[in-house]
């Protein structure tokens, strides 16, 4: 069975100039990716190099009634904000972009105490990332237009559980430049507001799977995540985020990650098929016999971007998981209609 050794904390991945390639179980105290020397072959100026930095953090949220997934992305020539909610229980939609032209605001280089807040005309969102305070805090609120309804969400990841193991991995493209990613399944509490419907988020009832990522990203950056939470039939908080990417040595190192009831499970690389594209059903499998699901899309939800000679394109569908996953304690995890989101996200800027 596949296993990958979980390394002791540390304040960041990055020693002597040089990106460390490695798991640990809780967050760096600090992750700026513009402390590695030279990751390009010819010495550039730090404002070309920081432009080559990409971010983004990604807010997912569900229960029985709602599924609620906010994707926050800073591409240094533009920034991305889509917030997507979707009712389970009356089968509708509610998505919204902006895209800034500009660096605008930025993602910290720490999840310890910090924050980030944009405001416009019609859509206003803070992040607070407070993990002194083992919580990171979500505000939204969209006004209401001809074409949608208003929304309005507070959310709070609550990390102070004796049962949230987080996951933070450092991965190489080459040498000396790599990626950097954060991830943890948590109880989320808070309120959701749409449409004249209040819905009020439980702890015991509501899960949600925080990301942070950053890197130096391909020039064509190429990425499939497949990602689903809730309880299986013992009442246990469940869900994983596996992704399929352009780092090098993933079998020794990847971002794969399992939660049973807080334990985390590093799971090994995944090749991600869709035969019939991403409309159809797609298969989830490793080499291994851990990883084994499939993943039938039922509302499809893709936007694009054209600016210059950038482009960005999102394919994000909601779905259904079914199939099989094994924990670290070899225990096979049945994934039985399961709710939860596929990303095809490609970034050339």
């Amino acid at each position: 069975m596949y296993v990958r050794e979980i390394l002791a904390p540390r304040a960041c991945p990055i020693e002597n100039g040089v990106p460390l390639e490695g798991t640990w179980g809780k967050a760096f105290e600090k992750v700026d990716l513009l402390e590695v020397r030279r990751p390009y072959p010819c010495p550039l100026p730090r404002w070309v190099r920081d432009s080559r930095i990409k971010e983004w953090e990604c807010f997912s949220v569900q229960n029985e009634r709602v599924l609620l997934e906010a994707f926050l992305c800073n591409a240094k020539l533009y920034n991305i904000i889509q917030i997507l909610l979707y009712d389970r229980e009356k089968g509708e939609k509610i998505v919204f972009r902006k895209v800034m032209p500009g660096s605008g605001w930025r993602l910290p280089n720490s999840l310890a105490n910090t924050s980030v807040t944009s405001n416009s005309r019609r859509f206003f969102f803070r992040i607070h990332s407070w993990l002194d305070a083992e919580t990171i805090k979500l505000d939204i609120n969209i006004k209401k237009t001809r074409s949608q309804p208003s929304l309005t969400a507070q959310l709070a990841f609550n990390f102070d559980k004796w049962d949230v193991n987080p996951m933070a991995v450092s991965l190489g493209f080459t040498e000396r430049r790599s990626m950097y990613a954060f991830k943890a399944l948590v109880p989320v509490r808070g309120d959701i507001v749409f449409d004249g419907r209040h819905i009020r988020l439980k702890q015991n009832t509501c899960s949600g799977i925080f990301t942070d990522y950053k890197g130096f990203f391909p020039y064509r950056m190429r990425t499939t995540i497949c990602s689903a939470m809730g309880f299986d039939p013992e009442g246990r908080r469940f869900g994983f985020h596996i992704a399929e990417n352009q780092t090098r040595d993933n079998n020794r190192n990847n971002e794969n990650a399992l939660w049973v009831d807080g334990r985390l499970t590093p799971l090994p690389p995944v090749r991600i098929t869709m035969s019939g594209g991403p409309d159809s059903g797609w298969i989830i499998q490793d080499v291994e016999g851990m990883v084994d699901l499939t993943f039938t899309p039922k509302e499809q939800n893709q936007s694009g971007i054209r600016l210059f000679l950038t482009s960005a394109d999102l394919n994000a569908p909601l779905g259904y998981y079914e199939g099989m996953l094994v924990s670290a304690a070899g225990e096979q995890i049945q994934v039985r209609n399961t709710f939860g989101m596929g990303e095809i996200l490609y970034l050339r800027v």
